[in-house]
């Protein structure tokens, strides 16, 4: 058979992903701060972005706003004071008196030093729990060697108040006896707060024991030889290896139960984050209006300044430049307003759909998938899946993400179908109102689901519970 080669044409489609379409698909997914970072980002890179004069005018006002809240001028008589240097007298700014005169927190002035807030009052920062213990450290008597370790010990405590290293590497980094360590190390855990620096769960709250005066107790005891079988609250086990009656074992459990596992977490430096909603929901009348939020979202436009003029007469490595910064300028322009128009458009299907969530509640969430709302907007699923990931959506039961509005369906009886969340809210009710000494079982819930006419299973009973991330009967059950 002979080879040859020859010439063929043939017709294809394909998608090409150019860069400006993976913008457009990536501003989609983009949560509000996100895409307040991507667009100042850009405005600091791109020359020919701009933002409206709308916004230049909040600024201006803002500006003014400051201004009205600066320390009032003080009279002629009291901006100086007279200092003499040698032979001379220099008038200068007396800025104590200007200082000590104003309040800075509410723009107030006071008179007397009762009246003036603390100093420490004015603070914003949150002590560390590093810093609290290193404050402990420089009142401690210790030698100049003593508390290089110390620091070695406190620089390798968690935000917990856990060690994370081993007395060891603390004594081999520090060059000293593994002895002197443990002595340190032994000190420092009669820091406040009790059970900081321990290095695991039964020593932290040992620790906590002898500080309150509780040596050789069945507390004691049982923290010691029993601190599984108390988290597996198996008591009468306990009860006969130390000898002692079960209502003895009881109040040590309780006692223990009021000790703090994580001493370190008061210090903790998280911040609250707020969210802020994509999408306002009102109810006006029998209908419900659907509004973008765009407070705190740059108003872009395109400067005024690079006229077609104004780059015509630039050479070519300039225009050519100019004219790329435009193309992207403009696109991603089209492509913010594209996700706003997206996101509004998805939210009222969503808000169609769910209208009974919106009048009654939880209860009345009703199934849906994104198909539904791709088909209702004539969209594509993965870019509904995209412009519901990280939005929220504030409405008249509570800011939810839009993803919550995505549930799986459950048969109920008469053919009627139920929302995975609606079932996930009524198993986390039925096991609120439980008797804590007597919790119910997965199988009592599913019993108890079915008399409520949601007939399901006990292991769906148990991957609800557990995606809900709360314990088996067990784990729930009190005695005290």
């Amino acid at each position: 058979m002979a080879l040859e080669m020859r010439q063929q044409m043939k017709l294809t489609q394909q998608l090409v992903m150019t860069p400006q379409l993976q913008q457009a698909i990536k501003l989609l997914q983009l949560s509000r701060l996100e895409l307040q970072d991507l667009v100042r980002q850009e405005l600091e890179e791109n020359p020919i972005l701009d933002e409206t004069v709308e916004q230049e005018n909040i600024k201006e006002l803002e500006q003014v706003e400051i201004q009205e809240h600066e320390p009032p001028p003080l009279e002629e008589s009291e901006r100086f004071k007279e200092v003499t240097a040698g032979s001379e007298t220099i008038r200068e700014m007396d800025w104590d008196s200007y200082i000590d005169g104003y309040n800075y927190s509410s723009g107030e002035q006071y008179s007397e030093d009762e009246d003036r807030p603390s100093f420490e009052n004015l603070l914003t920062k949150k002590g560390t729990l590093v810093d609290h213990l290193v404050w402990q450290l420089s009142l401690s008597k210790f030698d100049e060697n003593e508390v290089a370790i110390g620091v070695e010990v406190i620089g390798n405590i968690d935000d917990d108040g856990y060690l994370r290293s081993t007395v060891e590497d603390i004594a081999r980094s520090c060059e000293v006896m593994q002895e002197t360590v443990e002595s340190v190390l032994q000190r420092i855990q009669d820091f406040d707060p009790p059970g900081v620096a321990a290095r695991d769960l039964r020593e932290c709250l040992l620790i906590q024991v002898n500080q309150l005066g509780m040596q050789g107790s069945i507390v004691e005891f049982i923290l010691k030889d029993h601190l599984k079988d108390l988290e597996m609250r198996r008591y009468k086990q306990i009860s006969r290896a130390l000898g002692v009656n079960i209502q003895d074992i009881l109040t040590a459990a309780k006692v223990i139960s009021g000790l703090d596992p994580k001493p370190g977490h008061i210090f903790a430096q998280d911040d609250v984050h707020y969210i802020s909603p994509d999408i306002f929901v009102y109810k006006v009348g029998d209908d419900y209006v659907v509004t973008l939020n765009d407070e705190g979202l740059p108003m872009l436009r395109i400067n005024p300044y690079y006229t077609d003029d104004k780059v015509k007469g630039m050479d070519s490595g300039t225009e050519e430049y100019v004219s790329d910064k435009m193309r992207s300028a403009i696109w991603l322009i089209k492509s913010i307003h594209q996700r706003q128009r997206t996101i509004f458009k998805a939210a009222k299907s969503i808000v169609k759909f769910q209208r009974e969530f919106f009048e009654k509640g939880i209860e009345f969430l009703r199934p849906l998938v994104l198909r539904d709302v791709a088909e209702d907007i004539g969209m594509h699923e993965s870019t509904i899946s995209r412009v519901t990931t990280n939005k929220y959506m504030h409405t008249p039961q509570g800011i939810f993400e839009m993803k919550y509005f995505f549930n799986s369906a459950i048969s109920i009886s008469g053919g009627d179908f139920i929302a995975s969340e609606s079932v996930k809210r009524k198993i986390k009710e039925l096991i609120e109102s439980e008797d804590p000494k007597k919790p119910l079982s997965d199988q009592t819930l599913a019993e108890m689901l079915a008399a409520c006419n949601i007939n399901i299973a006990r292991r769906t009973v148990t991957k609800y519970r557990e995606m809900l991330r709360i314990g088996s009967s067990s784990e729930r059950k009190r005695m005290f």
